[in-house]
This record gives structure tokens, sequence and C-alpha cells, in this order.
């Protein structure tokens, strides 16, 4: 019985410990308002559009509402843990070109992020005042 305790508390444990968390969706704002990709638009840009998520000092959820050759419409999601007060904000990103790889470059509360796709993940990038860091942001259903 002894044993069957022990091995039963391991397990628990083991999950708790070493299995990765997985973020649990905000609820979307009232007003998000999703707009398809036009179909003329080119694949390698048109990828940017979606939902994604990742976590890196702040947990973030991000979506891509709109998108063009110019601009993308941004709602972002942000919760540093030790705020503990999440916050949806709006911002409108610049489409660039560099080196033959569209990025989305807006300016944000805490810096200037550059989002650029790689496969099938979003790295999301940044230097500010506080440092720079780097969140890679997958797919969210």
């Amino acid at each position: 019985m002894k044993t069957l305790v022990v091995s039963a508390v391991s397990i628990v444990l083991v999950n708790i410990l070493f299995c990765p968390m997985v973020m649990a969706a905000p609820s979307m704002p009232a007003d998000l308002q999703i707009v398809q990709p036009d179909p003329s638009l080119p694949k390698e840009l048109s990828a940017f559009f979606g939902k994604w998520e990742g976590r890196g000092k702040i947990n973030y959820f991000l979506i891509v509402e709109k998108i063009d050759e110019e601009k993308a419409s941004l709602y972002i999601w942000e919760l540093a843990p030790e705020s503990g007060a999440p916050i949806w904000s709006r911002y409108e990103a610049q489409v660039i070109k560099e080196r033959g790889q569209y990025k989305l470059w807006y300016t944000g509360r805490f810096g200037k992020p550059t989002l650029t796709l790689k496969g099938e993940v979003l790295n999301w990038s940044t230097v500010s005042y506080t440092g720079s860091e780097s969140v890679r942001l997958s797919r969210a259903p």
C-alpha cells in the first residue's frame, strides 16, 4: 500500500514539474474584427493572419485581424506574471519586406517589436528600456 501511494504521488509530481503547461486562451474582445486576407496577397504575407500564442517574460496571445501589403491590424493580449493584470491592446503594424522576407513592425507598450515568420513559428522580438526579448509564438486554435 505504501509503495502504491509513493508511486501515485511521484507520477503526479513528475507531471506537474516536467510537462509543459498549456496557456489557456483569453476570452476574445467584443470588438474583434477578423477580415480574411485578399486571395491575391502573397502567401508569405497572408501566413501572418490568424491567432498566435507564446510565453516569455510575458504571456502573449496575438491576433492578426487584417493584413494587406502595407499594414496589419493586431490585437494583443499580454499578461505579465508579476502584475497579474492581463490587458488587450490594438495596434497597427507596418508591413515591411527586408532581404526578401516580410516583417510586421509596430510601436507597443514596451518597445518596438518586430514579427517575422519562420515556417509555422511567429518570432516576436523587441529591444526596449527593460532589455531585449524574443518569444516564439505558435498557432492558436
